[in-house]
């Protein structure tokens, strides 16, 4: 795909993502009905879209962005964010509902959110050492040109996951533990990694 196809089809897949707020709907509607979002419904991941619902809510109503990230965010020249996100994912809670504060503070910037499982041409556009890790954030000016990317999550999480993952297999953290780990250094950490990291992006 040249380039300017490549454009083309980035601002197609942003006018076909939904607000925020509409993602929040359908996150609450899967767990009404028992179920996650995507393609892939297990009872375990419904039950993390459960405690992921809970930790949006609780991020909704506790994000504080930083001064500096803010006078960025009002700086910026238009653009979109694509979000490929899903309702089971960990990550995707823990994140998206900063990245939708900032774009929220934002007026020149447009947050669309797309299923990873209804996506998976531009997810694998994107994949994280070849993995569909999510939540991934493409961001694209008005031309569809890409501006940058971000995601799966924070650099020091991101570590936590690859240095574990490099480890022999009988070292390995169990998932249920890696996860608890994981969540702990979210929790320490009050989303400043990650607004750090959008500082340093947005920079001119």
């Amino acid at each position: 795909m040249d380039a300017e196809h490549r454009a083309s089809w980035l601002l197609e897949k942003a006018d076909l993502g939904v607000s925020y707020a509409a993602y929040r709907d359908a996150v609450r509607q899967a767990v009404d009905a028992g179920r996650t979002t995507g393609d892939h419904q297990t009872p375990a991941l419904a039950e993390y879209t459960v405690l992921n619902q809970a930790r949006m809510d609780r991020l909704d109503k506790t994000v504080r962005l930083d001064p500096d990230l803010r006078e960025a965010l009002e700086q910026v020249a238009a653009q979109t964010w694509l979000v490929l996100s899903e309702g089971w994912c960990g990550d995707a809670a823990q994140n998206l509902p900063v990245i939708a504060a900032m774009a929220d503070s934002a007026p020149a910037i447009r947050l669309s959110v797309l299923g990873r499982d209804a996506h998976p041409d531009l997810m694998d556009r994107y994949l994280t050492q070849g993995s569909r890790s999510i939540p991934k954030l493409v961001a694209i000016n008005e031309a569809g040109t890409e501006l940058f990317t971000w995601g799966p999550r924070p650099g020091p999480a991101q570590r936590m996951i690859l240095e574990n993952k490099a480890l022999p297999l009988e070292e390995q953290l169990p998932y249920p533990e890696l996860a608890r780990k994981l969540h702990t250094w979210y929790a320490q950490d009050r989303t400043a990694t990650l607004q750090a990291e959008f500082i340093a992006l947005l920079k001119p």
